[in-house]
Formats: structure tokens, C-alpha cells, sequence
């Protein structure tokens, strides 16, 4: 079994001297002051992680607050509160970063550095100061006019693609995406000020910030180790007649497709108590507190697939926020360790358990019930081959398992393209449109459809999110066979309806760690062994070369 993280609360075990021999021993007065200096010590690192934990506490309250005044402004904010939401968010994420960067933390982290270096790598507040004087070290490198700017621009960009996404309108985000991307340079640069300069991509920092340890380079090298397998993956299973998918394409009354979605997430377990969800243009998990973590979907009467599966995905996330220890609450620790990690968990409740074959055997029949008229004549395995029909498509997030990570990269040449100065911002629906046409051979009819379906380019920094995609779906598989390698038996509990044992071992293997352990560290503790592709590439080879069988 891994190593576990061992959690502490606030007061922690002294720091223990060595005992000196005999003859150097001090005389009983001397050692009975030394006894006092340790002791003394010992309160001073008390009191110095204590002072540590008030700020992070309150830079938390004030991230907090900001993400709730986001997630108003993706539910429920009226149009006309856009102006303002920006400068409100925008003045809570400059507090937020000036009490962040504040040097007496810096002061701090660096005294608590050495003297709890002698203590456990295992040690919670070793963590802390670990994470901590790391993030800090890179917040201090932005300045404090970037932070506001960068968060005026992800408002004001988020709601004027709102209006152009619909209106399939590229002209109307074009100044809004120039200057995101001249953000995005300026904040590149600050991050990787001071490093030593070289063949480096200017979207390096960013994909280091996300992924700790990789690059534009290494990403590339994973992309081209999957490219050809998924190729010739999607040739095996499009070789055959397509399976019959209409039965998701009917008329499903959209209430009754949100609560039987928000129904099976609660048996996944996500705890009810302490979320919600709600509907937005782009689905998305924000966390205002392990007690308040928030998910959003959006629903089409005409396909039963959308919510459901944007659902249990937005889920995944949930549960990972849910399930971070509670002493870690309102510290640098709390929340996913990477937004890789983070992915691996919604990729493996959507797809390997969600469009599973038996997770369907429990699922379907529920289903079934909910739209008599719909899916009474419907087979389970039919319903089965049309969740994971396989086809090359415009929209990402309706993407296959096979096509996706295509998506995936497509989307990272371009934002490289953007960032580096190859591509201009005019020409990106151009670029979008021959991209999709050369790597999934699909014509882009609209821009709504192209290069304004994602949200993210207009929501924050221009580059380095979309590789963690790629990097949880290799994630959800590896982490997925460790799992069944500790407990045989989770398949057959699946199709009973019975989630509680995989829940379990992702909360005590990855959950409740949050930040604590690094991403790669975390890998190994869980899995035995590092990143490695071969579980995802073994699992979609089994898969899918099985519907292929039975379509033959």
C-alpha cells in the first residue's frame, strides 16, 4: 500500500535534538535550560505556522468570495451586471494577491523552510510551507496591475462571448482575444523572469504552473506517443456500420434529464448536503469551501447524452473537492493537486464508469422509467453502442473517447501558435477550420461551432489549461487499474448500483491529500509506478475493439 500523508492539526510534534554523548553532556542546570531553548523553539514554529495559516485563511475568504461572485455571474447575474461584476471580482482578486504577496509571509515561509527541514517529507505543515513558499514565489514575480488586469479581462471577455457564441460572431471577441493574448505574454514573462533563457516556449511558465515539471516540449512528446494509436484505433471502429444513435436524439423533457443526471451523482457520491447544481452556458465545478462546492450543466430537450454526462463529468470534480481533508480547509493545500489530476477524476466518472457497460446494466433500466415513451423499445445494448458511438465531430465536449484528445491537441498547436506570434488572432476560425478538416477530416460550418465553442481562451490566461485534458484521461485510466488491482470487484458492484468501494479508495489515495503531494509523487503513491500511458492505451483498445467486434 502507498505511503500515506499523516494530517495534523495546528500543534505538532516537536523538533527532536540528538543526544549528545555522555561526556559532552551540559550539567543539569545547563540541560535544563537547553530543555527550555527547544521548547521555546518549538512554540516559535507554533506560533510562526499559526501566523501562516491566519493569512492563507484569509486569502482563501477572499478567492472564496470572488468565485461565488463568478459563478453568480455564469447562473443567474442579470446582463446588465456585467460591468460591474468585473470591477468587483477584479478588486477582490487584487486583495487577494497584494495579502498573498505580502513579504512578511514570504518571511515567514522562508524561516519555517529551514526549520522544519528535519521533519518527514510526510509531515502536513512541512507540506504547507512547501506549496506555499512555491506559489508564492511565483505570485510574487506578477505584479499586482496584472493580477487586475488579467481579471477585468477574463469578465469582460466571458460576457461579451456569451452574446458572440450565440450570435456566431468571431468580430465581436477579436480585441477581447488580442488583448488576452498580450496578457497571457506579459504574465509569461513575469512568471519565468529570473530563469535562465534558452529554447523555451513562451507558454512554458504557464503549462509548469498547471503541470508542475512539463513543458510545451513534453507535451508535444505525449501527444505524438497517442496520435498514432488513437488513429488507428478510430480506423478499427469506424470501419463498421455506425451503431443506431437516434435514440438520443428525441424530445426528453429537460427537468426530468437534470434531476435523474444530479441523481446518479449523488450514488457516485457526491454529498448533496454540501453542493448543488446549477445550469450555465459552459459546465464547470467551483469550490467556494469543502462545504460549498457548486457544479453547473447545460441540458438539450433534444440530446439525452448532453446533460447527463456533463453532469457525472462536473461530478468527478466535485467529489474531489469534497473529499480534501478538512484540516487542510483554507490553506494552500486545500483543492486538486493539478488540474491533470483534477481531470483524471471527471474523465473516469463520465466515460470508464459512466459509459460503461456495467454501469449501463444499473442505469438503464432507471432510465428507462423516466422516458418510457422514448426508450421502452431500446435495448441496454443499443443504448450501450449510441453512448459510445464513435465518429469525428466539431464540438470537444460532445467529442468520443477516441476523438477527444484530437480536440485536445488541436487546440494546443493553436494556442502555441498564438502565443508565439505565428498565428494572429484574426485568423484563428481559418486556422480552426483547416485543422479540424486536416487531423478529423470535419468541415467547420460556424464559428459557434469552431473557435467560440470553448470558453476558456475568454475566461482567463490564452494557453496552458487544454494538456491537462490529455493528462486525465491518461490519469483516469491508470488510477482506474490500480484501483481494481486493490479491489477486484468494483465491476460487478458498479452493476449492482453499488459505488462506494471505488469512492472510497479515490477519496483515501487521491482525495483527501489535496495540494499535499505533488503530482508525480502522488502518481507513484497511488498507482506504484509513474504516468504512464499504457492502462489508458490497454483500456481503449479493449473497449472499443470489442463494439467493433459485436458492430461486425
Amino acid at each position: 500500500m502507498p505511503k500515506k500523508v499523516q494530517h495534523h492539526a495546528l500543534a505538532s510534534a516537536p523538533v527532536r535534538e540528538k543526544a549528545r554523548p555522555a561526556s559532552s553532556r551540559l550539567p543539569a542546570g545547563k540541560a535544563g535550560s537547553s530543555k527550555a531553548s527547544a521548547k521555546a523553539r518549538s512554540a516559535s514554529v507554533e506560533s510562526r505556522l499559526l501566523d501562516v495559516r491566519v493569512r492563507l485563511a484569509e486569502v482563501a475568504d477572499l478567492e472564496g468570495a470572488c468565485a461565488v461572485l463568478r459563478w453568480d455571474q455564469a447562473t443567474y447575474m442579470p446582463r446588465g451586471g456585467a460591468a460591474g461584476r468585473s470591477s468587483q471580482a477584479a478588486t477582490l482578486q487584487r486583495l487577494a494577491h497584494e495579502k498573498f504577496t505580502d513579504p512578511a509571509l514570504g518571511k515567514l515561509l522562508n524561516g519555517l523552510t529551514r526549520a522544519l527541514e528535519a521533519r518527514s517529507d510526510d509531515d502536513c505543515d512541512r507540506a504547507l510551507v512547501r506549496v506555499t513558499r512555491r506559489d508564492y514565489e511565483r505570485a510574487t514575480k506578477v505584479p499586482v496591475a496584472l493580477v487586475d488586469r488579467l481579471s477585468r479581462y477574463s469578465n469582460d471577455a466571458y460576457a461579451a462571448w456569451t452574446d458572440a457564441r450565440p450570435a456566431n460572431d468571431f468580430k465581436i471577441m477579436v480585441p477581447h482575444l488580442e488583448a488576452g493574448v498580450a496578457l497571457t505574454r506579459e504574465l509569461a514573462a513575469a512568471m519565468a523572469a529570473g530563469q535562465s533563457s534558452g529554447s523555451h516556449h513562451v507558454m512554458d511558465p504557464l503549462i509548469d504552473s498547471a503541470e508542475p515539471g512539463m513543458t510545451v516540449a513534453s507535451v508535444v512528446t505525449l501527444f505524438a506517443e497517442l496520435m498514432p494509436v488513437l488513429a488507428v484505433l478510430l480506423q478499427r471502429a469506424t470501419a463498421h456500420l455506425p451503431p443506431q444513435s437516434a435514440c438520443l436524439f428525441q424530445h426528453f423533457p429537460e427537468a426530468k434529464q437534470l434531476a435523474f443526471g444530479l441523481k446518479i451523482a449523488e450514488h457516485f457520491g457526491f454529498d448533496l448536503l454540501r453542493g448543488r447544481q446549477d445550469q450555465s452556458p459552459h459546465p464547470f465545478c467551483t469550490t467556494f469551501s469543502t462545504g460549498d462546492v457548486r457544479i453547473t450543466t447545460r441540458v438539450k430537450a433534444n440530446d439525452l447524452s448532453e446533460a447527463l454526462y456533463s453532469t457525472l463529468h462536473e461530478a468527478g470534480h466535485a467529489m474531489y473537492e469534497q473529499g480534501v481533508a478538512p484540516a487542510l480547509e483554507r490553506t494552500r493545500l486545500a483543492g486538486g493537486t493539478s488540474p491533470g489530476v483534477h481531470e483524471s477524476q471527471s474523465r473516469l466518472w463520465e466515460n470508464i464508469i459512466g459509459r460503461s457497460e456495467g454501469f449501463l446494466t444499473y442505469a438503464y433500466p432507471q432510465l428507462q422509467k423516466q422516458f418510457p415513451e422514448q426508450l421502452r423499445r431500446v435495448p441496454t445494448k443499443t443504448f450501450y453502442r449510441a453512448v459510445n458511438h464513435v465518429a469525428p465531430s466539431l464540438i470537444r465536449t460532445d467529442a468520443d473517447e477516441l476523438t477527444y484528445n484530437m480536440h485536445i491537441m488541436i487546440r494546443f498547436d493553436l494556442e502555441c501558435r498564438l502565443l508565439d506570434g505565428r498565428l494572429a488572432v484574426a485568423d484563428l476560425p481559418a486556422a480552426w477550420a483547416e485543422a479540424y478538416r486536416a487531423v478529423l477530416g470535419v468541415t467547420v460550418q460556424s464559428d459557434a461551432d469552431g473557435c467560440l465553442q470553448d470558453v476558456h481562451w475568454f475566461s482567463g490566461p490564452v494557453g496552458g489549461a487544454f494538456q491537462s485534458y490529455t493528462i486525465g484521461n491518461i490519469l483516469s485510466a491508470q488510477f482506474y487499474a490500480a484501483a481494481l488491482a486493490r479491489h477486484p470487484a468494483i465491476p460487478a458492484e458498479i452493476a449492482e448500483g453499488r459505488f462506494s468501494t471505488l469512492h472510497a479508495w479515490l477519496r483515501d489515495n487521491i482525495y483527501r491529500h489535496g495540494r499535499s503531494l505533488d503530482p508525480a509523487d502522488l502518481v507513484m503513491r497511488a498507482t506504484g509506478q509513474p504516468m504512464t500511458t499504457a492502462p489508458y492505451i490497454a483500456y481503449l483498445t479493449a473497449k472499443y475493439d470489442a463494439l467493433a467486434d459485436a458492430r461486425g
